[in-house]
């Protein structure tokens, strides 16, 4: 994908020049995984991630990052709509477009986390791991919120 995906008023852009950080930090430091985020934090993983952004017009109303070597990994994060925009197809649009991302193709691994959106994920393939104990994680780090 180069440039903008367009749907009618909607587009999925791939351009950091589009993204609108504070839009961006807006929606991510009031969601359950990244509640407190600071802006600085928010701008350098946009910095360093294959992002999408999704725009009604030129508002910011949706966002993922994949961060990945372009070889053999990819872990989505930072997925959403604004809450307004929901129910209209847009975070399976982002999914699909994401997906079928040139650089993300023929990847022995995806990963993600969520809480609430199995449905979303399983209609790309995404399943519970199939080998948990194999899966290791680095913890204890404060959330932003506790840092601040």
């Amino acid at each position: 994908m180069d440039g903008r995906a367009q749907c009618g008023d909607f587009s999925i852009s791939t351009n950091p020049s589009d993204f609108d950080i504070r839009a961006i930090h807006a929606a991510l430091s009031t969601s359950y995984w990244a509640a407190g985020i600071p802006l600085e934090t928010v701008a350098r993983s946009v910095a360093h991630s294959l992002c999408f952004g999704v725009f009604h017009d030129d508002a910011q109303i949706g966002f993922a990052r994949v961060i990945t070597d372009r070889a053999t990994f990819a872990y989505i994060g930072d997925v959403y709509i604004l809450e307004a925009y929901r129910g209209r197809g847009l975070g399976t649009w982002l999914m699909a477009t994401i997906t079928a991302h040139p650089d993300l193709q023929g990847l022995r691994r995806w990963s993600l986390v969520t809480r609430d959106a199995h449905g979303l994920y399983a209609q790309f393939g995404f399943t519970a791991l199939n080998e948990p104990g194999g899966y290791m994680e680095k913890s204890g780090i404060a959330s932003y919120l506790e840092r601040a």
